[in-house]
């Protein structure tokens, strides 16, 4: 039983757990001010999805909280558009939530399902292990450059912006490729605040170290070609990619490869897990520890 009641009922399937997750966007914070209705709406559920897939989950229910200034039927029927497209094309309903009056600002709670005992997290990488992104890198933070520049397309050099615009407002969530790596990856994280980051994350919760091979960052030619000087920091550091980072034990090494040559997987090999070093969870590149910017800070310090 979904919206009409004061709260819905779900029915989980059998032999699974549920995954709860929620993100929230701001104006002028996680998207531009001038963003239509249909791009925001296409953003908050596609950044709340790559949670799910992080996890290895199937994505089911979500509920929404939605603060206006004031009522806008025309904002509210393009908003309305780009949630139920994206939920159409996920398989997920909306089962409820909450309207106020206030700063633009979007909450969205996702609810989904992993098999008892599969989900992925961030705290089972060891020395050893290899580091893997789906995708590529740069794309995110390349397309926030190009909004903001207020670029549009026409020339050679510009055709990349229609791409790089809908990695913005629409980021691909991997859920499948989440789904596939059960019982293969040793850790996973999806990159929402920068490469350097969120490897940083899974770092600390597994108690190791991590080091990226700068030249096998996979980053689209489009980027590396428009943005040459930004390209690598932004890989590393830029954010907004929504892309796995996950890591593989040598035991599994072979079964990933193999998905990836038969196409099954879209995954690149980008380094090493390796001890923390004198108790220090650090995230290295080329085996030094550059002072990077370590990606998105929320509270803007």
């Amino acid at each position: 039983m979904g919206i009409g009641d004061d709260g819905a009922l779900v029915n989980p399937s059998t032999n699974t757990q549920l995954v709860v997750a929620t993100d929230t966007l701001v104006e002028s914070v996680h998207f531009p001010a001038d963003a239509s209705a249909e791009q925001i709406a296409t953003r908050a559920l596609c950044v709340n999805l790559s949670d799910m897939a992080a996890m290895g989950a199937t994505p089911r229910w979500f509920t929404l909280a939605l603060t206006l200034e004031k009522t806008d039927v025309q904002w509210l029927s393009g908003f309305s558009r780009g949630l139920a497209e994206v939920a159409k094309e996920f398989g997920v309903a909306l089962i409820g939530g909450d309207t106020t009056s206030g700063p633009l600002t979007i909450s969205l709670t996702l609810l989904g399902e992993v098999p008892i005992g599969g989900a992925l997290q961030r705290s089972g990488a060891s020395p050893g292990d290899s580091i893997y992104i789906t995708g590529t890198l740069g794309d995110g933070a390349a397309g926030l450059s190009v909004l903001e520049e207020g670029a549009t397309e026409g020339s050679v050099l510009d055709r990349a912006i229609g791409r790089l615009r809908a990695r913005f407002y629409r980021p691909q969530p991997q859920v499948q490729a989440g789904q596939k790596l059960q019982g293969f990856a040793s850790a996973c994280i999806d990159i929402s605040d920068g490469l350097v980051a969120d490897l940083g994350h899974i770092c600390r919760a597994s108690g190791v170290s991590a080091n990226l091979v700068s030249k096998q960052l996979p980053i689209h030619s489009e980027v590396t070609q428009r943005f040459p000087q930004q390209a690598l920091n932004w890989a590393l550091t830029g954010g907004d990619d929504y892309q796995l980072c996950f890591t593989v034990a040598e035991s599994n090494r072979d079964k990933i490869d193999l998905l990836i040559f038969q196409g099954e997987l879209d995954a690149t090999m980008i380094g090493q897990i390796q001890p923390a070093r004198e108790g220090q969870c650090l995230v290295l590149v080329d085996n030094v520890g550059a002072e990077f910017n370590r990606g998105f800070d929320h509270f803007g310090h």
